[in-house]
């Protein structure tokens, strides 16, 4: 078997050469093709209306993506709200808050990052839990951080300020490729209600609910990333590669439960309980 053909679900990078999938080109002979299987739109200000969210309750806003830095700034524009000095960016990464650069003066007092993993957001929301928080979403998303935040209790109010619709891609024929690099559980669906299940190249994906929803419609997964051997989705198809070069056996990826990260939300919930009861005596000493 030889892989000849790759195609990334993203768009072509500016700079072809600076790509990591160019390395891999080179090094294995295969050709690399790049098309986004959807796109993000904000929503309208009559649908983010529609949610009954007030922005200027909030003391925070919590941004996980740069499209819905954009999509909260026009909508602030759209709907005449001065967003005031004083309100505080919680960042999933160090790239989606120097992107506020575009639309506020960048200060660390109030603009903060984690490191784009989930108990590095998850520490930096409780670490911030007096603030009153705005959850910036995209129209479908994980509901895991929603849910593990409300099971906090803290004060975060989930708001969708982005959907994604799926690309028009009546000029792609997956079988003309074989290897499938997607990257959200989007493409998977966009893949899935395009084309179907049957006759599928080779899939690699990113991120956990990637791999969760590819497994659900029987797609058989032979690369994933982030994991500690290959961190990129560009280091899991270096990977897979080599193996197909030595004629290794393809064994498809199995979903397998985060224990460490439920014991991590066990934790978060354990400290924050503690430290309520904490406050209550002070509290009644006070009165």
């Amino acid at each position: 078997m030889k892989v000849k053909s790759v195609l990334v679900s993203q768009p072509r990078p500016a700079i072809i050469e600076k790509s990591p999938f160019y390395e891999l080109a080179g090094k294995y002979d295969v050709e690399i093709a790049y098309r986004p299987f959807i796109r993000v739109v904000g929503v309208s200000l009559k649908e983010f209306r529609a949610q009954r969210v007030e922005i200027l309750t909030h003391t925070a806003v919590i941004f996980t993506s740069r499209t819905t830095v954009d999509s909260f700034f026009h909508i602030c524009e759209e709907a005449r709200i001065t967003v005031p000095e004083t309100m505080k960016y919680i960042c999933q990464t160090e790239a989606v808050a120097l992107y506020l650069q575009k639309y506020i003066v960048y200060r660390k007092r109030k603009i903060s990052f984690a490191d784009g993993t989930f108990t590095s957001l998850l520490e930096l929301i409780v670490k911030h839990k007096d603030e009153k928080c705005l959850l910036a979403l995209s129209e479908p998303h994980k509901p895991e951080l929603p849910e593990t935040l409300a099971k906090l209790k803290l004060p975060v109010d989930p708001v969708i300020l982005a959907r994604t619709v799926a690309a028009d891609l009546d000029d792609v024929h997956p079988a003309d490729y074989d290897l499938l690099a997607l990257y959200s559980p989007s493409d998977v669906k966009t893949l899935v209600e395009r084309f179907g299940t049957e006759r599928l190249p080779a899939v690699a994906v990113f991120g956990e609910g990637t791999l969760r929803t590819a497994v659900e419609a029987g797609i058989p997964v032979v690369a994933n990333a982030p994991t500690p051997e290959a961190p990129s989705m560009a280091k899991a198809v270096d990977l897979y590669l080599a193996k197909v070069e030595r004629g290794e056996e393809i064994v498809p990826v199995e979903l397998i439960a985060d224990l460490q990260k439920e014991e991590f939300i066990r934790t978060q919930q354990h400290k924050l309980a503690k430290r309520s009861r904490a406050r209550r005596p002070a509290a009644e000493s006070r009165k």
